[in-house]
């Protein structure tokens, strides 16, 4: 997960949603791709590296989606309040900007 943002970036972030606890691990932690992943609980089994990738990048995309739905939300919301006649300063002095 990207530090910054809070971005899924890994294959990792999926593995970690799938499951609650350290399930899984690497053979070499410093190299973290798919084909040093290894599954510690034999309950479970070993995603193929597609759907590390695919579910990679539905992570992305939900993340994406929601990150745009909140500034589409805000900027409503700063709409509605000038449409009820509040200014750009006023605007900002409730939004705390």
């Amino acid at each position: 997960m990207n530090i910054n943002t809070g971005k899924p970036d890994h294959i990792e972030d999926y593995l970690a949603s799938l499951h609650k606890g350290q399930w899984f691990g690497w053979s070499d932690s410093k190299n973290k791709v798919y084909a040093n992943l290894i599954i510690h609980d034999a309950s479970k089994i070993k995603p193929t590296e597609q759907e590390c990738i695919d579910g990679l990048t539905q992570l992305q995309s939900d993340y994406d989606a929601e990150t745009q739905a909140a500034i589409d939300k805000k900027a409503s919301g700063k709409q509605k309040l000038k449409d009820l006649g509040l200014d750009d300063d006023e605007i900002n002095a409730l939004m705390g900007a």
